[in-house]
């Protein structure tokens, strides 16, 4: 019998988020075997109050500490969702079994190199983790991605009155230069949304934020680098829609079965097996361009100095989804 199962994924928040599901699908399915999850410090919150999680493993500044710390624990299985250096001299040294995720590196940069999706794995990145648990008989359960938010808040604490009823999340931050709408352009499409807008980010569009704001009006509430992340996913959870770009707090909101607008410029779902998973409604927003896509996780700027992916989104499909 299956006593205690590691699943590893150091990095970063989308790619944590939709490690969930397997998490879940091991513990409903195999309900008398321990589940834990090592992930770096910075990504620990993805797992706070999980029902699913027996124990949660940090990373530590040593690997060899990790390690001692997994030798102890004497699990019976390691579930490597990561695969990489790291996370190959731990399964050595721990000598514990194990089943690892397919990256499919070539693939991927073959598909890069030539702009072609028939190099691309069609699946989910859902599904091809849960790949990795299929030899225990565990099966995909086709629910979403979980996320449990980790305060207490109300929507009277965070937003003014005007806010409170039906209001539309932008979340007009991420990463890479590469992967954000210009601001020229939000602005544009929040004008014609009827609804009431909160703009969500960190404090790296701060900035971008108080543009929109001054261009719009009072239709539009900033909350970027006003709030912390958990709040952030809480005014997500009780959005009406949400926009958003190819970054973490996105991925996030689609474990609240939220209306989503996913907006894609120099990246692609296809690449990175990422489109919205298990929601009801849905619209990716891209461009067709055969210069896409130009990385796998975004770049400081256009490779061609043009930035099309971005520059030509036709701000009419958001405007008609966000005014359902």
């Amino acid at each position: 019998m299956v006593k205690k199962i590691l699943v590893i994924r150091f990095s970063s928040m989308g790619d944590i988020i939709y490690t969930t599901p397997v998490v879940r699908c091991l513990k409903e399915q195999l309900p008398e075997a321990e589940i834990h999850f090592l992930t770096k410090q910075q990504f620990k919150y993805i797992y706070n109050n999980n029902p699913y999680l027996d124990k949660l493993h940090i990373l530590k500044p040593s690997l060899n500490e990790t390690i001692a710390d997994i030798k102890k624990e004497k699990f019976d299985y390691i579930i490597d969702l990561h695969n990489n250096l790291r996370t190959s001299i731990i399964k050595l040294r721990t000598g514990i079994p194990a089943s690892t995720y397919k990256k499919e590196r070539i693939k991927k940069w073959l598909a890069l190199k030539f702009k072609s999706e028939r190099f691309i794995n069609p699946k989910h990145l859902v599904e091809r983790y849960l790949e990795t648990v299929a030899f225990l008989g565990v099966k995909n359960d086709h629910k979403p991605i979980d996320y449990y938010i980790n305060g207490s808040y109300e929507k009277t604490d965070l937003l003014p009155s005007s806010h409170q009823q039906d209001y539309v999340a932008f979340i007009i931050g991420a990463t890479h230069f590469t992967k954000r709408m210009p601001v020229e352009k939000i602005i544009k499409t929040c004008k014609e949304i009827a609804k009431p807008i909160v703009l969500l980010g960190g404090d790296d569009v701060a900035q971008n934020a108080k543009t929109i704001k001054e261009a719009v009006g009072e239709k539009i509430f900033n909350t970027c680098g006003k709030i912390n992340l958990d709040q952030s996913v809480y005014l997500v959870s009780q959005a009406h829609t949400v926009i958003g770009f190819d970054t973490g707090l996105t991925h996030i909101s689609e474990a609240f079965n939220k209306p989503l607008v996913s907006i894609w410029g120099g990246t692609t779902p296809e690449l990175l097996g990422v489109s919205p998973y298990k929601i009801n409604e849905s619209l990716i927003v891209d461009v067709d361009l055969s210069c896409r896509p130009c990385s796998k996780f975004g770049l400081e700027k256009c490779p061609l100095q043009h930035f099309n992916c971005m520059n030509l989104i036709k701000e009419e499909e958001i405007i008609t989804f966000s005014n359902r």
